[in-house]
């Protein structure tokens, strides 16, 4: 199991999400994204947002962090899309993987936080393209 604090800066946190995406560890990525302040994502990420780093923060959120805490979920979703790239990865994602990002939308929309309004949540996933 990973021991995890927030990375310094954006080659480690590159090197903590390949290795986490290599082994498909949704869960250690969950608890990298709930050590992560959400506002500082674009940095981190810097230029290297891909796909499957897009898909495995989506699936993170959606499994381990939505249900517990809605608003820190918002916050990320709302932050990776500030990311450099986002709107090219945004553009390559399959129709599954996009049926993903909905679906974690619908969760947030079930869900109630005082950190987003339902009018916070359509505006972004207009941004999203959903």
């Amino acid at each position: 199991k990973l021991r995890l604090s927030e990375p310094p800066n954006a080659y480690d946190f590159g090197q903590i999400i390949n290795a986490l995406n290599a082994n498909k560890d949704k869960a250690a990525c969950a608890d990298l994204l709930t050590t992560t302040d959400p506002k500082t994502l674009p940095v981190l990420l810097s230029n290297k947002l891909e796909g499957e780093i897009l898909l495995i923060f989506i699936q993170s959120l959606e499994h381990y962090i939505a249900g517990k805490d809605p608003g820190l979920a918002y916050q990320h979703l709302f932050y990776l899309s500030k990311a450099k790239r986002f709107k090219v990865v945004l553009a390559l994602l399959s129709k599954n993987e996009k049926e993903e990002v909905q679906h974690l939308f619908d969760l947030l929309t079930e869900s109630q936080s005082d950190q987003y309004s339902l009018e916070d949540l359509e505006s972004l996933k207009k941004v999203y393209e959903l």
